[in-house]
């Protein structure tokens, strides 16, 4: 043996790099020109049925194409350093929306904006946030901040003390995606978060599966015995919410309740939500 090292060579591999480059251009564009648009999807009481919270995804609006689900283009903006302006772009538009809504006279519930790795990992994400809350002019209790598992225990010492100073801020924390990361429940137990969202895999299967039930019902539990509340994403069918209510779930998010839509079309929403209080007034 020489010990040579052979590369080898598939035309399909420049096509890749072509359509990644590509697409990174379109995006330092999409940023540039800000085709990124926020649509929100509500959180849903379980006991009343009402509108608790709303949860604001991005888009991207590609004149091409049309609207671009975050799947598609997320990690790519990670790579390419572009998450930090287009994360403090989310940050300032769902402010901004939610300040919207309060002069129209609503009372929209809070906001959850998702937050990634790269975002979380810098110094100055804790002033970000604060500067973004004071740019709106609205409640710090307006704002909730979604992390993944994986992310919180990646450095949960870092992460502990950063989440710390935000929850002192007023913010309120949540554990996204959780069931698929491998969280300490010694660490869980310290962390300064408000609340678990299980993962869709678990909420989509439960009904056919009997370990994802046991998964949803031990989460629900586990959860509870902390002082935390439990929201079940990805609920699609009456069947679920049935379910997820005998289990006790707080809250629910999905198809069955609703699709993400525009600031605009969540108005109507909102504004029925207005009336119900008030007619309880």
């Amino acid at each position: 043996m020489s010990g040579e090292r052979y590369l080898y060579y598939a035309p399909e591999i420049n096509a890749e790099v072509a359509q990644r480059l590509a697409l990174e251009s379109k995006l330092r564009r999409a940023a540039e020109l800000q085709q990124f648009v926020l649509h929100y999807q509500p959180k849903i009481n379980t006991q009343n049925g009402r509108i608790i919270g709303l949860e604001a995804l991005i888009r991207w609006n590609d004149p091409e194409t049309g609207l671009v689900q975050p799947t598609h283009f997320i990690r790519l903006l990670e790579d390419m350093g572009l998450i930090i302006e287009v994360g403090r772009w989310v940050l300032d538009k769902a402010l901004a929306d939610y300040r919207h809504w309060l002069d129209q006279g609503l009372r929209p519930p809070r906001i959850a904006v998702n937050v990634s790795q790269i975002q979380l990992k810098r110094d100055d994400f804790v002033e970000t946030v604060r500067q973004a809350i004071e740019r709106s002019g609205v409640g710090r209790d307006s704002l909730e901040l979604e992390i993944t598992e994986s992310l919180v225990m990646e450095d949960i010492e870092a992460t502990t003390e950063k989440l710390n100073r935000i929850r002192d801020m007023g913010v309120t924390v949540a554990i996204d995606d959780f069931g698929t990361g491998y969280s300490s429940l010694r660490y869980l137990a310290k962390l300064p978060v408000a609340s678990l969202k299980i993962d869709c895999s678990f909420i989509v299967t439960m009904v056919t599966d009997s370990d994802s039930m046991a998964i949803v019902s031990t989460v629900i539990a586990l959860a509870h015995s902390l002082g935390l509340t439990v929201v079940a994403e990805g609920v699609t069918s009456e069947e679920q919410a049935k379910f997820l209510k005998l289990l006790k779930c707080d809250e629910m998010q999905g198809y069955h309740y609703g699709r993400p839509v525009s600031a605009k079309d969540i108005e109507p929403l909102l504004s029925k939500e207005r009336s119900i209080v008030e007619g309880h007034e």
